[in-house]
């Protein structure tokens, strides 16, 4: 076996077994590649390095001046990697399993106001062409609380209208519906009606809902390019990017007293435990909620 092989084999089991996004395997190949640059400078083997080698390796990328949270999804990716060569029985012994990731607080998601996402759509440049794709595309971010990759590989034969929902593919290539609101059907329609249906769409985008100039698939960097570009505009301070449109989503539903399990299903999430982290319960929420409904208070 080889670094190379062994990578090349891990990615094959990311995909086929485990059905994760490209974006995902991507992450998870970059942080074994890293483990790999580093074993390969000290000609260690992936199959026989120690658990003091990585413990040298993490203590190299720490130098470095990567944050404690990227170094944790390091060791994660480098986890994963290990768990699946255990699994194939390529090693008996994993060298990571008793390695601890750095301590990092729960990192709470910025989050946007509904006047501040009212700026933003209003900072949009609405006499050329792209401005009427940019107003359905963060309508659709925040009514549907879509991720930027769902939204960029959203299809017209998904989208139902007169239904009021959208069917969404998401990680693992799991399918959900996503509602879709009023304001958001009334500016998509906009744009499908008076703009997209004029382009000239290349192959293989047919069915594509959000297409660039050329009449391709928008990318997701473009998207985050959009968002970024309307936020200097406004002079807005945080640092917002589309997940900020998800956050918001999520939060402002919490607040006008959604069902956190169905908040859940709409965000596509597997665990409740990361809807509650994405809708940051705070504990006055927690408290108002056991006051109004708890039989003994």
């Amino acid at each position: 076996m080889s670094w190379e092989k062994s990578i090349k084999e891990f990615k094959s089991y990311l995909k086929i077994e485990r059905s994760l996004s490209d974006n995902t395997i991507d992450s998870y190949l970059r942080d074994v590649q890293k483990l790999a640059k580093f074993s390969v400078d000290k000609d260690l083997n992936e199959l026989k390095i120690t658990k003091s080698e990585i413990k040298e390796f993490i203590l190299s990328i720490n130098k470095e001046g990567i944050s404690a949270r990227s170094q944790s999804r390091i060791i994660s990716g480098i986890k994963a990697f290990y768990k699946y060569l255990i699994l194939e029985d390529y090693i008996t012994v994993n060298p990571i399993e008793l390695i601890e990731s750095p301590r990092i607080g729960m990192k709470l998601p910025d989050t946007l106001s509904v006047s501040e996402i009212d700026s933003l759509i209003s900072a949009i440049d609405l006499s050329h062409p792209q401005g009427e794709r940019n107003r359905a595309i963060l309508e659709v971010l925040y009514s549907c609380g879509l991720r930027v990759s769902e939204l960029t590989n959203l299809k017209l034969s998904n989208i139902r209208f007169k239904e009021g929902y959208v069917k969404v593919v998401g990680k693992g290539n799991k399918e959900r519906f996503a509602p879709i609101g009023g304001i958001a059907i009334k500016f998509l329609k906009i744009y499908l009606k008076e703009i997209r249906t004029h382009q000239d769409i290349k192959k293989g985008s047919e069915d594509i809902v959000f297409l660039n100039r050329r009449g391709k698939q928008l990318t997701r960097v473009m998207i985050f390019t959009i968002i970024k570009d309307l936020s200097i505009k406004i002079g807005m301070k945080k640092k917002i990017s589309p997940h900020t449109f998800r956050h918001s989503f999520a939060t402002h539903l919490i607040e006008g007293g959604a069902d956190l399990r169905a908040i859940q299903e709409m965000l596509g999430h597997e665990s409740i435990t990361t809807t509650e982290i994405y809708t940051h319960l705070d504990r006055e929420y927690l408290r108002d909620a056991i006051l109004q409904f708890h039989p003994r208070s």
